[in-house]
């Protein structure tokens, strides 16, 4: 299978008062098209880091970053911000979600970024609410969901513009037990039915083993790669 992100000899450092502080140190790495990678760790390892770089969030200092053929490292941040918005689904721990919109219209935004009309918008963010089970929930605001069916939402907001590639950081670690295995199922179903292409970080083991390929990152290296059987 194709590779869909290519690395090599990423580093990034960053400026923190008068001193540098090297955060990657010379990373390669390829990412296959359809894989599910889990990115693990201790704090301070460069997991987070490594997941902003391969979504646009954040430039690297040196090295380069290839996603389906594109050098986004060459990128402006117009061109940057751009790119995201076509290729790139995110979802984060906090879910993100605008409270004084129901969960429709929190899937929705990303589209107003496109050219479809309105009917369209609604058209394509129902498909994906009913994607991640919460069609029946469409009009509830965030204050009148779970957080599992936040997270749900934000999901659907992630896929609606149909992303080469699909971001998460830490998606579980403000949910119980239940919940995180709901969430987790979910991010495996996109990946194995639908073919999307994830990568997550996380801390919990137990997540990790959703994913088919785990990346355990120390002191900004690789130091360790598992595939998991299919």
């Amino acid at each position: 299978m194709a590779s869909l992100v290519s690395i090599h000899d990423l580093t990034k450092t960053y400026q923190r008062g008068a001193e540098k502080v090297q955060v990657l140190h010379g990373l390669d790495l390829e990412i296959e098209e359809g894989d599910f990678v889990a990115l693990m760790g201790p704090s301070g390892s460069g997991k987070t880091t490594l997941l902003n770089l391969i979504g646009g969030l954040d430039t690297p200092t040196s090295g380069s970053i290839e996603v389906a053929g594109q050098r986004i490292d060459r990128m402006s941040s117009g061109q940057l911000s751009h790119w995201r918005s076509q290729h790139v689904g995110f979802v984060f721990q906090f879910y993100n979600l605008m409270p004084a919109l129901s969960a429709q219209k929190n899937v929705e935004l990303p589209l107003l970024l496109t050219r479809l009309n309105a009917a369209q918008r609604r058209r394509n963010a129902r498909i994906a609410l009913t994607l991640v089970g919460l069609a029946d929930r469409a009009s509830h605001k965030p204050s009148e969901l779970s957080g599992g069916q936040q997270q749900r939402v934000a999901i659907a907001r992630a896929i609606v513009s149909d992303p080469t590639l699909l971001i998460c950081d830490e998606p579980t670690g403000d949910l119980d037990r239940q919940s995180a295995e709901e969430i987790l199922g979910l991010l495996q179903t996109l990946n194995r039915e639908h073919g999307k292409t994830i990568v997550m970080v996380t801390h919990d083991p137990k997540a990790a083993e959703y994913a088919s390929h785990v990346l355990h990152l120390d002191k900004g290296t690789l130091v360790e790669q598992a595939r998991h059987a299919a």
